[in-house]
């Protein structure tokens, strides 16, 4: 089972740190967890997540299911055999997926039914279909079947689906059974402060270890997201982990540890790298634009991953142009890395008490 320990709770503002204890390995916290939906975090190696620094990734329920199917996997040894990766798993629940496919599916109180991106064939999510197939996968954090809520909706549709994310959330934990699988449930609500206070007051009487706030990032406004967080924030227990689902921008990242976030996921960093879009100490670039065909200099003076001890702007350039498969691992690689250096200079900040300085560095590096 999880155990969770504060080491350290911020003077100057609401972040903490903290220790993830799990049946795979610790993790140190506030900590980003990159996505590998498919039993992958895409272009990179379990050694290359290693060298980076990742200690804890997250897996896809809806996408697992589909393809290869969780009974493969589990027959597999479960997701850690299944993939080769022996650190820590979080799998979320495949709500957020299934809220995605807005035109493929109908939710009704029992359950979801829709049609598949892959081939259209019809398939019907429960809550206790979730926590079976993530219970085969065997993650160490499995994550309760919400109802995630547009942006933007009323009032009344919030509510509907912070009530069935409730009632689900109870159906999960009734169903979940497992040795040492984590359940989190989910704090849904949209942008509405009675509701997040609503639904976060009905998931702590059912006790989950953990708690991640779901419904965010999801195209609101970003200061829409830290007004919620900020209310929010206050109102969960010390004890436990809080993961903000869905966030991983440099300036959200330290904007949610501020306000007490414990844990973060996004495939931002994976996805805008494949694009030619990298982090660096100096803001954001992109390594297909011209500028950058006679620059000698790495990507980063300051990282030390692979791709920046080893690899010039020009030459990744070149890479892109080419449309080499190098290039696109290589700007992944370095993305990871400099979110999981990162999270280290955050987790230092809040230990000297400058965390709030810090967060003023990162804020003009990467405006709104």
């Amino acid at each position: 089972m999880l155990e969770f320990k504060v080491s350290y709770q911020s003077r100057e503002s609401s972040a903490r740190l903290g220790e993830l204890i799990l049946q795979h390995g610790t993790v140190e916290t506030p900590v980003f967890m990159p996505v590998g939906t498919q039993a992958t975090v895409k272009a990179m190696s379990p050694e290359e997540l290693v060298a980076v620094g990742a200690e804890i990734i997250l897996s896809n329920t809806y996408h697992l299911y589909l393809r290869p199917g969780h009974e493969l996997i589990q027959e597999g040894g479960g997701l850690h055999s299944f993939m080769n990766w022996r650190h820590p798993i979080l799998t979320d629940s495949g709500g957020f997926q299934v809220f995605s496919l807005a035109d493929l599916r109908k939710v009704n109180d029992d359950g979801v039914t829709f049609r598949s991106h892959l081939d259209g064939s019809s398939h019907y999510f429960t809550p206790e279909k979730s926590i079976e197939i993530q219970m085969a996968l065997g993650s160490d954090i499995a994550m309760a079947f919400d109802v995630c809520s547009p942006y933007p909706c009323d009032h009344s549709t919030a509510l509907r689906d912070l009530n069935r994310t409730t009632a689900w959330a109870k159906r999960c934990k009734e169903s979940h059974q497992h040795d040492y699988q984590n359940l989190f449930g989910i704090v849904q609500g949209g942008i509405y402060h009675d509701l997040r206070q609503k639904s976060l007051e009905e998931l702590l009487a059912l006790d989950f270890p953990g708690y991640g706030i779901g419904g965010l990032s999801v195209g609101e406004p970003k200061d829409i997201m830290y007004e919620v967080l900020d209310e929010l924030m206050s109102h969960f227990p010390t004890s436990k982990p809080r993961y903000l689902m869905g966030v991983g921008s440099p300036d959200c990242l330290v904007e949610g540890v501020i306000r007490g976030v414990d844990m973060f996921d996004c495939v931002l960093p994976t996805r805008i790298a494949r694009n030619g879009t990298v982090w660096t100490s100096e803001g954001k670039i992109n390594i297909r634009n011209a500028i950058h065909a006679k620059e000698f200099k790495t990507l980063d003076s300051d990282c030390d991953c692979y791709t920046c001890r080893n690899f010039s702007r020009a030459y990744l350039r070149h890479l892109f142009k080419a449309n080499e498969i190098l290039g696109l691992r290589l700007t992944t690689i370095h993305n990871l890395a400099y979110l999981m250096n990162l999270m280290r200079e955050i987790r230092g900040a809040i230990k000297e008490e400058r965390l709030l300085n810090f967060a003023k560095e990162i804020r003009n590096l990467y405006p709104i």
